[in-house]
């Protein structure tokens, strides 16, 4: 099969595409003929060698995948070759085929390419807002609204009642308002321009940009248990969560599954590429200000 692949670490110059042996599904996973493959920050962060490990083979970059399921592991109950499904590459998703260790149904409402896109961030999004307890009337801040964890925790949190907060730069103002989130800069000053809006603070509050602002989310909730970063590794000395995966991922799939069907969760795309572009779309990926999601489409 044809993927992208790495056998050093680097920057996007490393990856190429190569001519690899098919994947097979295991014991409690499913292969699918890939369609769409989202991209996420942690890619290229992995490839680069930052979170270490050893390379003994060609690698395939890539978490989120969206496809039809073509073979069917031993013990997998519920799920049927031709089914059209999404979620967790166990080992790179930017290829022809890829197992799946965690996936849910992708509705038929939902292109593949956003469907693709939505795995880690949705999943993300559902598990922060659960950890600090999110419902409806709650006061909700997000410090990275128009990223793409920020922009799907928005619209989790308009569903689930919550007024929310989103900082983000001036160009993301009118984008951010329309996923109903009330916009706000970020940086320094943040207390005082958050109190403006919520002169008695907030509730809850997520970090999805790991720049110094736990402190400020901990004095807006008084509360660092309703604080909670998925970039900030420190935080936890403050007594704020630092959330970042691991567990059983499944019921925040499906869940993300279901508010795609009902028409109440998206992500822009903002961009598509074939398997040789691949590099060029990472490189926009480190580039930052990229709103919504970058996607390879394996199959052109």
């Amino acid at each position: 099969m044809r993927a992208v692949t790495y056998t050093e670490f680097g920057g996007p110059e490393v990856l190429a595409v190569s001519d690899l042996p098919e994947p097979h599904a295991g014991p409690g996973q499913v292969r699918i003929a890939v369609h769409a493959a989202g991209l996420n920050p942690v890619d290229w962060k992995i490839f680069g060698g930052m979170m270490g490990g050893e390379l003994s083979g060609p690698r395939v970059p890539g978490i989120d995948a969206a496809g039809v399921v073509d073979e069917v592991g031993e013990g997998v109950p519920g799920v049927q070759i031709g089914d059209e499904v999404f979620g967790f590459a166990v080992a790179g998703s930017l290829a022809e085929f890829a197992v799946l260790g965690t996936w849910a149904p992708r509705p038929a409402s939902s292109p593949w390419e956003v469907a693709g896109g939505l795995v880690v961030t949705g999943e993300t999004a559902v598990r922060t807002l659960d950890l600090i307890r999110v419902g409806s009337g709650d006061a909700l801040l997000v410090d990275g609204a128009a990223g793409g964890v920020g922009l799907v925790a928005v619209q989790l949190g308009v569903h689930r009642g919550a007024q929310v907060i989103g900082t983000c730069g001036a160009a993301n103002e009118d984008f951010v308002r329309s996923l109903g989130a009330i916009p706000t800069a970020y940086g320094a000053g943040l207390v005082e321009r958050v109190r403006e809006i919520a002169p008695d603070g907030v509730d809850a509050a997520l970090d999805t940009a790991g720049k110094g602002s736990v402190a400020d989310l901990i004095e807006l909730t008084g509360d660092p248990g309703r604080v909670v970063t998925i970039a900030d590794f420190g935080a936890s000395e403050l007594g704020a969560h630092v959330s970042t995966g691991g567990g059983e991922r499944g019921p925040a799939l499906r869940q993300v599954g279901e508010l795609l069907a009902q028409g109440t969760l998206t992500t822009p795309v903002a961009g598509t590429f074939t398997l040789e572009q691949a590099a060029d779309a990472y490189r926009e990926s480190q580039a930052g200000h990229v709103r919504g999601k970058l996607v390879v489409l394996p199959r052109g």
